[in-house]
């Protein structure tokens, strides 16, 4: 079995003042504080949160 790719992915602004559905997704994303970095597998649900919070993170693969 191959190994599943993953992304890094690091919240680099606060959630204060954004949607409810935005801050949903950053906990989804496993991410609860400002300069933390999860690795997370490379899905497309995981590539749709990413793209909806895009202002709030930095990822690299």
């Amino acid at each position: 079995m191959a190994t599943a790719k993953t992304l890094k992915v690091t919240q680099i602004k606060s959630v204060i003042g954004t949607k409810e559905s935005h801050r949903a997704c950053i906990r989804g994303l496993g991410l609860r504080r400002l300069n933390q970095t999860v690795e997370v597998e490379d899905t497309p649900a995981v590539r749709g949160m990413i793209n909806k919070v895009y202002y709030l993170v930095k990822w690299e693969a």
